[in-house]
C-alpha cells in the first residue's frame, strides 16, 4: 500500500503511555500493509528543560553548543519509540539526523536542509520489514556540526524525508485535531478547517499559527507531499494541506493568526545616503536576526531618516548588539528597541481577487478600540502591529467580522 511517513510532536511522546499509543499507530499502519516512517520529536517540554539549563549555566550561550545539547531530546525520543515497538513484536530501528545523512547549512538553530544522502539505507531498512524512527529537528552540518532546524523542525524532517523516500502521505499527529481558522484557547468560536491551501498555510504558520513549521510548509508545496495534520488522541479526520485549486470561487479569509512576543528595533537620525541601509541589515544578517517587517520614513529636506523593523524578542540581544555598534560607527545615529508588540494577521487566496479586506478588518480594530502602530500587506495577507496586550482582543475582533466560524460551501472541500 506505499510508504507512510508519521511525525509525533513532544506532547504526543511526553510519557511512556503516550509513547506506546504513538507506537501502536505506527504498528497499525505497518498492519495495514505500508512501509513506516516514524519522526519523533522531544518528550513534552524537555526541550524548554534544556534551555532553561542552559541558561543556568550562561546568560549567553554558545549557538553551536546549544545545538549540541538540544539535540539529545530527540535523541532520547527515537530510542524510546524503538524499545515500545519491540516490546509490541515488531521490528523497529532508530537513527539520528547524522545517521540517515540529513545534510544542512546555514546558522545554527535555524539550520535548513540541503539534502538527505542515507536514503538507500532506509529503503532497505524498510524492506526488511523495520519501521524506521527517525529524530527530528536535527542534521549536521558540512563540518560535521550538528545543527537544529528551529522550534517546530520535526515538521519539517518529516516532510522532507516523505519527500526524499517518494512516501504517499505525510500525517502529522499532535495535541490538536487539526487546522482551526484561529487559535481556539484565544477565541473559542474558531473552527477546523477540512483543507487548506499550501500558500494560506505557509502564510499562517510564518505569521504565528503554532501548528506547523513554516518550512515544512514550503517543502511540501515544492515537492507535492500530501500532509495530512491530525490528533494523536483520536482517529478523527484533520485537515488536509492540499495543492491550490484553479477556480476562483474563493474563501476570502481562511484564517488569521496571532504572532506574539515581538520586539521593534527603531533607528532613527541615518544619513540619507546609499548604501546605510544595506550595511545595517547586512550586520543584522550576520547575526542570525530574522527580520520581519521594515518600515523607512524619509525627513523633511531628506537628509535623514528613521528606519525600523520588528525582530523575535528572543534575538533581542543580538539586534541591540549590532544596531549599537552600527550606531558607534555612524555619528548622530540613536537606536531603541521597543518590546510588548504582536503581529495580527488575515489569510486568504481569495483575496487575489476581492477587495475591500483591509478596510473591513481596520474598522473591526477601530471598534474594538484598539490602536494599529504599523501595516504590512502581501497578495493573499494583511497584517497590523498591536500592543500585545490588546492582541487577543484583536484576534477576536478581526475573527467575527469575517465570519471565520461559519461553515460555507466553498470551504467544506476543495475546489478543482
Amino acid at each position: 500500500m506505499g510508504m507512510i511517513v508519521q511525525k509525533f510532536g513532544g506532547s504526543s511522546v511526553k510519557n511512556a503511555d503516550l509513547i506506546h499509543r504513538a507506537a501502536r499507530r505506527a504498528i497499525r499502519a505497518k498492519i495495514d500493509g505500508h512501509q513506516v516512517v516514524v519522526v519523533v520529536s522531544a518528550m513534552g517540554d524537555y526541550t524548554d528543560q534544556l534551555v532553561d539549563l542552559a541558561n543556568q549555566i550562561t546568560d549567553r550561550p554558545n549557538r553551536r553548543e546549544m545545538d549540541q545539547l538540544l539535540s539529545t531530546g530527540e535523541q532520547i525520543s527515537i530510542a524510546l519509540m524503538a524499545m515500545a515497538i519491540h516490546h509490541a513484536g515488531h521490528d523497529a530501528i532508530s537513527l539520528t539526523g547524522g545517521q540517515i545523512g540529513l545534510k544542512t547549512y546555514g546558522a545554527f538553530g535555524r539550520a535548513r536542509i540541503r539534502e538527505i544522502t542515507q536514503k538507500t539505507r532506509m529503503l532497505q531498512l524498510l524492506s526488511e520489514g523495520n519501521i524506521v524512527i527517525v529524530a527530528g529537528f536535527q542534521g549536521v552540518d558540512e563540518s560535521a556540526n550538528v545543527t537544529t532546524l528551529g522550534r517546530g523542525g520535526s515538521d519539517t524532517t518529516a516532510v522532507a524525508l516523505a519527500a526524499a523516500l517518494g512516501a504517499d502521505t505525510c500525517e502529522i499527529y499532535t495535541d490538536v485535531d487539526g487546522i482551526y481558522t484561529a487559535d481556539p484557547r484565544i477565541v473559542p468560536e474558531a473552527r477546523k478547517l477540512p483543507f487548506i491551501y499550501y500558500d494560506e498555510m505557509l502564510e499562517l504558520a510564518s505569521l504565528g499559527a503554532q501548528v506547523m513549521h513554516s518550512r515544512s510548509i514550503e517543502l511540501g508545496k515544492n515537492y507535492g507531499v500530501t500532509i495530512h495534520v491530525r490528533s494523536s488522541y483520536t482517529d478523527a479526520k484533520g485537515t488536509d494541506i492540499v495543492k491550490e485549486a484553479s477556480d476562483l470561487q474563493q474563501v476570502i479569509v481562511r484564517g488569521a493568526a496571532l504572532k506574539k512576543d515581538l520586539g521593534r528595533v527603531e533607528i532613527t537620525g541615518v544619513p540619507n545616503r546609499p548604501g546605510l541601509a544595506s550595511d545595517i541589515f547586512k550586520r543584522v544578517a550576520e547575526q542570525g536576526v530574522i527580520v520581519d517587517d521594515i518600515i523607512q520614513v524619509i525627513h523633511e529636506g531628506g537628509k535623514t531618516a528613521d528606519i525600523s523593523f520588528t525582530i523575535d524578542s528572543a534575538d533581542k540581544r543580538d539586534a541591540d548588539a549590532v544596531c549599537s555598534t552600527f550606531a558607534k560607527d555612524t555619528p548622530g545615529v540613536a537606536i531603541k528597541i521597543r518590546e510588548g508588540i504582536a503581529k495580527i494577521s488575515v489569510v486568504g487566496v481569495g483575496m487575489r481577487t476581492h477587495t475591500g479586506v483591509a478596510s473591513r478588518m481596520f474598522e473591526a480594530l477601530h471598534k474594538a478600540n484598539i490602536n494599529i502602530e504599523n501595516i504590512s500587506t502581501s497578495e493573499i495577507v494583511i497584517s497590523v502591529l498591536v500592543k500585545a496586550d490588546d492582541a487577543p482582543a484583536a484576534l477576536r475582533a478581526v475573527h467575527a467580522t469575517f465570519e471565520l466560524a461559519v461553515e460555507t460551501p466553498e470551504q467544506i472541500a476543495p475546489m478543482s
